[in-house]
């Protein structure tokens, strides 16, 4: 870590170097008390710290409390923070009163009731999960909430989203491959066998989720044809990929034709307004050959199948029209321990910025791209999204950061 010097001191005396940034010293460092409650929500299996994060965090000063076995669902053991350095209680209410709270889903009423008044919170703030009563409750608490799927990084990228999107992306091709074998009358094996024409994939999308689905497929011997709205945003993938692809944009004519003649349908088309646009209309789908695998990866905005509604892990399919339906919103949670340690290292890099400008609040202002992800401050709302979804007047967070200081 950094320390200023006597030389800096002179060049800012100077008038040489700019002081509009506080810059970190060991004065001015602020120690922050995190808490790590249990993801209650039954199927959701990631947790927002791995123990080796705690470790880093209190080994620069912070303190963090975690609720008893909160970890065992992502493969960590109380035991295992312990070791790091981190409390464990069974007292709930003690882990929601810390300054800062950190998890996956987003917080019930009953939850938002325990914190302090004008407390942080980060977690996902997914409109499925979300209700106007838990926008109230944050606003009438002054909660500081960041959403996970809105904070930007530097280059103006979603980190969250893309590193989910990259996990369920290796996810679709074992997943479809499974679901074809067990519930496809007669069973299909998704790849290319000597001799046995090869299946086909439609991907609708051209983000991080087709990439990577792409990718497996290609290395399978499955024929892949990937449909988007933006002709740049194809070209890229094509780039990126460095193998031959088929590429089209979305119109009346040959999406249809493509759908109709696939064996997997994945939907991963992501919408800056929080809401996917629907691409696939039920008259598409009932026309689907029956036993056709539709995956609806963008389900957590709505989703770009019209026949599609939210499905969970522990049932995680439906038929409608002879059309089988996979419409799980945390596909990541498949692999908890993976999807926990990504997160982690996102979270991680976050916090020991925090600390070492002085606390969240100091952090947002300095790190504008993560400020970004802020949906309510101070019994505000001031996400676009957030309050075009819910009816609510927005405010400009760093108007609001102006004025307090």
């Amino acid at each position: 870590m950094m320390e200023s010097n006597p030389f800096q001191e002179l060049l800012a005396q100077q008038g040489i170097m700019p002081m509009e940034a506080m810059a970190w010293t060991k004065q001015n460092a602020r120690s922050i008390l995190i808490g790590i409650p249990k993801e209650h929500a039954k199927y959701e299996n990631r947790i927002a710290l791995s123990p080796h994060a705690v470790q880093l965090l209190v080994a620069n000063g912070h303190e963090v409390l975690v609720e008893k076995s909160a970890g065992e669902r992502s493969g960590f053991s109380d035991a295992d923070y312990l070791l790091a350095g981190a409390s464990v209680t069974e007292d709930l209410s003690q882990v929601w009163q810390s300054p800062l709270v950190i998890k996956i889903s987003p917080p019930s009423e009953k939850e938002i009731d325990l914190m302090k008044v004008g407390n942080c919170l980060i977690s996902c703030a997914s409109y499925h999960h979300l209700t106007v009563e838990i926008i109230d409750k944050l606003i009438q608490k002054k909660i500081l909430a960041i959403g996970l799927e809105y904070a930007e990084d530097n280059g103006g990228g979603f980190p969250f989203v893309k590193i989910m999107a990259e996990i369920a992306g290796q996810l679709v091709l074992p997943i479809a491959s499974e679901i074809l074998r067990k519930e496809h009358q007669p069973g299909i094996l998704l790849g290319n066998v000597t001799g046995v024409p090869p299946c086909k994939m439609v991907l609708l999308g051209s983000g991080q989720v087709v990439e990577q689905a792409a990718r497996a497929a290609w290395h399978a011997g499955i024929q892949v044809q990937v449909f988007d709205k933006d002709i740049y945003k194809l070209q890229r993938l094509k780039q990126s990929l460095g193998f031959p692809l088929i590429t089209q944009v979305i119109d009346s004519e040959n999406l249809p034709k493509a759908l109709q003649e696939a064996q997997v349908i994945v939907g991963a088309l992501r919408s800056d307004n929080g809401i996917t646009p629907c691409i696939v209309t039920e008259e598409m789908v009932s026309k689907l050959k029956e036993g056709t695998l539709i995956m609806d990866v963008c389900i957590d905005q709505g989703g770009c199948f019209e026949t599609s509604f939210t499905t969970n892990l522990g049932n995680p399919t439906f038929t409608k029209h002879g059309v089988i339906h996979y419409c799980v919103p945390n596909i990541p949670s498949q692999v908890s321990q993976t999807a926990s340690l990504s997160i982690s290292n996102l979270i991680t890099s976050f916090l020991l910025k925090a600390g070492k400008t002085g606390g969240v609040e100091e952090m947002l202002w300095q790190g504008k791209s993560f400020m970004k992800g802020v949906y309510a401050y101070k019994g505000y709302i001031t996400h676009p999204m957030i309050g075009k979804l819910f009816h609510k007047a927005v405010k400009d967070i760093q108007l609001l950061l102006l004025s307090k200081s």
